[in-house]
């Protein structure tokens, strides 16, 4: 077993108590404190993450759309610049490999985020399938960046505090160059907890700097340092998918219900088109197993494995489950057969070590802002 790789902000999470976890090859805070005030404190103030984790791939050169066209399911040509698109890399049988954020930084580049523990994978794949296009650089970023996430309610005033670049025009899905207290930085508006918020992309020299700027400029307002563990209810509760969880190798977009990311129509053969067209046919016919929500009646809580049962028999499986801070009860996310797929079906429980507790079904996701 090699040593946890350590973010920039290591001494800086260990200063402030916090309780440390291997994440994906990764030792990053699981929480500070109390999970549940952390997470409310995204939901009704704000919060801090150290997201450094993540996997950045830089494409660049005049071919690196085409490049970018062929390796993923989505179409990258219709990017604007400063633009973001949420996608997946899919294998030649149509198994999501990763779901990635693309960012179009200029004419002819491109940043691809992936997933802590899929980001070598999706870098060698990236690679091999852009090989074929002329001029194309493939880059691997991730120790040229630290990132840092201010999510909730509260992030744009505290980020305003700190920062000339036009927040007012930042779209969802989009990221612009700024510098904030100081730090050059590309700030992004792209967050996974269902809150409003901004992902700062920095030179890891720069991120104790912009941390604490940041915790000073949010004091007034409550920000508090969040870690991993309150980004998995927060994200749960928004019904956004976990690699590993929602979506794996084994499943394809149509089967996540995410199908909508693929784009047939894009110019040009990309891996795995053959497979998603059979997929997308299929789902069509008849319809599979689907996501569903979960709410608890009780108050056991339902994990990732666990079976979804109705009638005496199995009917689905949890991938996600915990205790919803903001609901009051245990949810979770499942694939369900079809029959028991639609919002408020009866008779529906999870086996939670031999006891089948009941559970309503509801649609995704468990909880909207209110905009």
């Amino acid at each position: 077993m090699s040593n946890p790789r350590l973010t920039a902000l290591d001494a800086t999470h260990r200063s402030l108590g916090a309780t440390m976890t291997d994440f994906a090859g990764w030792d990053m805070p699981l929480r500070y404190g109390s999970e549940r005030d952390e997470h409310t404190a995204v939901r009704t103030r704000a919060g801090l993450f150290d997201l450094s984790h993540m996997g950045e791939i830089t494409v660049t050169g005049p071919q690196a759309v085409r490049a970018l066209d062929y390796a993923l399911v989505g179409n990258m040509s219709t990017i604007g610049v400063g633009r973001a698109r949420y996608t997946m890399i899919c294998q030649e049988d149509g198994g999501i490999v990763d779901d990635l954020i693309v960012y179009r930084l200029g004419e002819d580049e491109y940043m691809v985020v992936a997933n802590a523990g899929n980001a070598q994978v999706v870098l060698d794949a990236i690679t091999e399938r852009a090989a074929g296009f002329e001029g194309v650089e493939v880059r691997d970023d991730r120790d040229a960046y630290a990132l840092l996430a201010v999510q909730g309610p509260e992030s744009p005033g505290i980020l305003k505090s700190l920062t000339d670049a036009d927040l007012d025009g930042l779209k969802y899905y989009a990221g612009l160059p700024g510098t904030v207290a100081g730090v050059p930085a590309l700030i992004a508006r792209t967050g996974y907890t269902g809150e409003d918020g901004f992902e700062l992309f920095v030179a890891p020299a720069d991120a104790e700097k912009l941390w604490q700027a940041l915790t000073e400029a949010g004091k007034d307002a409550g920000l508090v340092p969040c870690g991993l563990s309150c980004r998995d209810t927060l994200r749960l509760e928004a019904g956004m998918p976990l690699y590993g969880h929602e979506l794996t190798t084994a499943l394809t977009p149509f089967d996540a219900g995410l199908g909508r990311v693929v784009k047939f129509e894009k110019e040009g053969d990309f891996v795995g088109r053959a497979a998603l067209e059979a997929a997308a046919e299929r789902a069509a016919a008849r319809a599979p197993r689907k996501l569903v929500g979960l709410i608890a009646e009780g108050r056991r809580v339902p994990r990732a494995g666990f079976s979804v049962v109705a009638d005496g028999q199995v009917v689905g499986e949890i991938t996600s489950g915990a205790p919803s801070p903001t609901l009051g009860k245990p949810i979770a996310m499942a694939y369900v057969d079809a029959a028991h797929a639609a919002p408020g079906t009866s008779g529906v429980g999870v086996d939670i070590r031999g006891t089948h507790e009941p559970y309503e079904v509801v649609a995704l996701p468990f909880y909207k802002r209110q905009k």
